[in-house]
């Protein structure tokens, strides 16, 4: 019985997992789309074995003064996780829950592969929930649109089936998801977000995402990964997701520096392509040493010339420092 209907204003062309997290902020924060762009950044954290990273992708874009972070639940079965989704409906009106692309029929990973992906439910109605998916991007396996329907309970079940023993990678990705480390539910077990209450003190600031030791300057950042995955055929295929988020964030963000007058339109757009090609070419990599012919001089190319681009220009286009407000904001 899944029905369809007319989607609201998007957000920003972020991950599948940043453009729900935006739709969700909205509601608490009149402009999610600059909040979210301050708190872009890439680190990386080092001393991890060979051929293995971990990211941030942001600063906690979820702890505005006022709210409480936002953490993991989990249920076992369908019924309990139907409960805990319409207890945090209730109380928000509005829930993250985490979804499989297998299992979502506008997904064009539908029944090819399993990938955790973040859905937002909105209503539920007579055993039917209102759930929208604002992504859209052209992903390996073709493009998605943003979609919004309903879904009976049977629907939204296999919707969020777990996917079944995710790659480190993807289980490090989804501890970091929100910026910093959360704790995340054993695999298995259907996953949402839940807010938490806010504290007078307000979110405390970690001084790394999580354990270890980090990176946080963007040329740095990039020189690292750059000799990890050169050094390592297979990494390019494990860690393309996380550069093309990388690409999806930092150009939401050149759009607001660009706007606001901070960064040249220009440099902007030279900016904004030479992060494109970084996944693309590690995609193209990866699908090169599958076949036994590594590329690795590709991809080392592609970080420089995205590092060359970076070296003349400001800290703000490098850097998730608070952006300047548009020349017209607040004009009539």
């Amino acid at each position: 019985m899944m029905t369809t209907t007319t989607l609201a204003a998007a957000p920003p062309r972020l991950s599948c997992y940043t453009t729900n997290l935006v739709a969700y902020l909205s509601a608490d924060l009149p402009d999610a789309r600059r909040h979210f762009a301050d708190s872009v950044r890439l680190a990386v954290r080092t001393g991890l074995p060979p051929g293995r990273l971990a990211f941030s992708h942001l600063t906690r874009v979820d702890t505005a003064p006022g709210l409480g972070p936002l953490t993991y639940r989990s249920a076992t079965g369908r019924k309990q996780a139907h409960v805990g989704l319409a207890r945090e409906l209730a109380r928000h009106g509005r829930v993250l829950a985490v979804g499989n692309t297998r299992h979502l029929p506008w997904s064009p990973g539908y029944g090819r592969a399993d990938a955790p992906h973040w859905l937002l439910l909105h209503d539920r109605r007579d055993a039917s929930w209102l759930v929208a998916d604002h992504f859209t991007a052209l992903t390996p396996h073709g493009p998605q649109e943003p979609y919004v329907g309903r879904l009976d309970d049977d629907e939204l079940a296999l919707a969020l089936t777990p996917v079944p023993d995710p790659a480190p990678e993807v289980a490090l990705r989804d501890r970091l998801a929100l910026g910093s480390a959360v704790p995340v539910p054993a695999p298995g077990h259907y996953r949402w977000l839940a807010r938490e209450p806010a504290t007078d003190s307000g979110a405390a600031t970690a001084t790394a995402p999580d354990e270890g030791d980090w990176l946080f300057d963007l040329p740095d950042v990039l020189s690292y990964v750059r000799d990890v995955l050169v050094a390592d055929p297979t990494a390019p295929g494990r860690y393309a997701d996380d550069l093309w988020a990388a690409s999806c964030h930092h150009a939401h963000r050149l759009t607001v520096l660009a706007a606001s007058g901070a960064v040249r339109r220009e440099d902007a757009d030279t900016l904004t392509a030479l992060w494109a090609e970084l996944p693309r070419t590690l995609r193209f990599a990866a699908h090169s040493a599958e076949r036994g012919r590594p590329r690795v001089g590709l991809v080392g190319a592609a970080f420089d010339r995205l590092l060359d681009a970076l070296a003349p220009l400001p800290d703000a286009s490098q850097t998730p420092t608070p952006i300047p407000p548009h020349p017209l904001e607040g004009q009539q």
